[in-house]
């Protein structure tokens, strides 16, 4: 970088364009992870005022993400807006007000367009509304590039970072797939992104997974709305949708092939296993809904699924609570669950609303945050969500209220595990079962093993507290345990994740 730096101003000391004296410096071959992969640094004097500098910069091709961050020293109250174009097209202009742009294919910085990313001479534009006579001001650009797809983060740090219990809806739909709303004369139309996302905000919660059907198109009306709504998390997600089965995928933007040509795993593993790659979580959808042309697609009839292949499981679905009317109906997710457990997979039991319809009342089953999915996360950022996703340390508050809480915990000498947690135990051990729960003015807790209610712990109370339960007694062999809470009346309430028997090794 010293070479390039040491270029640019010679070629301002002899007159020379800075875009000649870049193109001849070298391009950076590799550097280390977390470094910028090219810096661009010099100086603008006043012979640059009112004038536009390009900094030449070649993009290799295989790159899908690059992002630039600038600073200068503003020596004298000097001024340098921004702008970039790409070898085909001008790319976009943010002035003064932005000093770093990110662009991909499917999302960009504000005042940027998001798209392919070809290979060949970029140009970082600079434009100098103010450099006094006089003043020098120092300038520094960083390149970032990224050649494989990763996890997207909309927001530069996280939203809060201290760890806790974060509440929020993983499944919803905006009108960039079959989301309505209504507009000012009554009438339903396709719902906008900010409508979507300003209703989430209003019902308090902390994060949202934005899931239109097999589109990334919301990303990048995600990205520009991110900063506005600085307490609730944008999530990158969608909904694969299939002729047999849907699932949700979280965290990656890349485009997935969802062309599915038959239901095995030869198909599904096409877009499983590219998820997966870019770090993304899957979920399967409303596994138990019919399929056919009461619900096309809807219920997941890929049955040679390798464990490990799913990692989530929407065990109650907002729609199809308001069409049964329960939470626990055959129709649910539970049966699949507890299969995929049974196998012995490590599933997380998660909830979606699965809203088509941004302004239904808060009150009806369905509506966007009914249910919620509580996750503990260590910060509220997409990283947080997709690491307190894969723990399992998450509960499903079927009513999406703002204060229940359901957390099982196990105990055995000096192992501790929490829901998603394992404890190792051998044969004639015990462990001590204690759960928390708050927000529930009285009801009933049971425990659920292996996907059955055990009769002998299953507890009345009334009012916050911590409930202790009669001891597990290991048996040598796995097991899975898990907590729900039901109302005076029977209703389900809380679903709890399990807690996890091991033999010990």
């Amino acid at each position: 970088m010293r070479l390039a730096s040491a270029l640019v101003a010679l070629s301002c000391a002899l007159g020379l364009s800075v875009a000649a004296a870049w193109a001849q410096a070298p391009t950076p071959a590799k550097v280390e992870a977390g470094a910028p992969w090219q810096v661009l640094e010099g100086d603008l004097g006043h012979d640059r005022f009112e004038h536009y500098t390009e900094l030449p910069f070649d993009l290799p091709a295989g790159v899908t993400r690059v992002t630039i961050r600038f600073t200068y020293d503003r020596a004298q109250h000097s001024v340098i807006d921004l702008g970039l174009r790409d070898p085909q097209r001008f790319r976009g202009w943010g002035g003064g007000a932005h000093d770093h742009m990110t662009l991909s294919t499917e999302d960009a910085t504000q005042g940027y367009l998001p798209g392919p990313l070809p290979a060949g001479r970029w140009n970082l534009i600079l434009g100098a509304p103010n450099i006094r006579p006089g003043a020098k001001t120092h300038y520094r650009a960083q390149i970032f590039i990224e050649r494989a797809p990763q996890i997207t983060e909309f927001a530069d740090a996280p939203l809060t970072n201290h760890p806790g219990w974060y509440r929020g809806d993983l499944h919803m739909h905006s009108g960039d797939s079959d989301g309505h709303c209504r507009a000012q004369s009554g009438k339903s139309v396709s719902c906008p992104v900010y409508r979507v996302v300003e209703t989430a905000a209003a019902r308090g919660l902390d994060f949202i997974a934005l899931t239109d059907h097999n589109s990334t198109a919301n990303f990048n009306a995600l990205r520009e709305l991110q900063p506005a709504f600085d307490r609730l998390l944008l999530v990158p997600g969608r909904e694969i949708t299939t002729f047999w089965g849907h699932s949700n995928v979280f965290g990656p933007t890349d485009v997935l092939d969802f062309r599915m040509g038959s239901p095995n795993w030869d198909q599904a593993r096409r877009w499983i296993d590219a998820a997966h790659a870019e770090g993304g979580i899957v979920s399967i959808n409303h596994p138990g809904a019919p399929s056919g042309e009461i619900c096309m697609g809807c219920g997941w009839r890929v049955d040679d699924l390798p464990q490990g292949a799913a990692d989530a499981v929407e065990v109650v679905n907002g729609g199809t609570m308001r069409e049964t009317g329960a939470a626990d109906s055959p129709l649910q997710g539970f049966a699949y669950w507890n299969r995929l457990l049974k196998s012995g997979a490590h599933v997380t039991g998660i909830g979606g609303s699965d809203s088509h319809e941004a302004d239904r009342s808060p009150t009806e089953a369905g509506a966007l945050g009914m249910p919620t999915t509580v996750v503990y996360m260590q910060d509220l950022s997409v990283h947080g969500l997709l690491a307190g996703l894969r723990g399992g340390r998450v509960f499903i508050d079927v009513e999406g209220t703002h204060d229940r809480i359901l957390n099982l915990s196990a105990r055995a000498g000096s192992q501790q595990a929490d829901m998603g947690g394992t404890l190792r135990l051998h044969a004639g051990d015990s462990a001590d079962l204690a759960v928390e729960v708050k927000g529930v003015s009285s009801g009933t807790l049971q425990l659920i093993v292996d996907g059955e209610s055990d009769p002998a712990r299953r507890v009345a109370f009334a009012g916050d507290g911590s409930l202790f339960l009669s001891p597990w007694h290991a048996d040598g062999r796995a097991h899975w345990l898990r907590a729900d809470v039901r109302d005076a009346q029977g209703r389900l309430l809380l679903v709890g994740n399990p807690v996890y028997i091991a033999a010990a090794l």
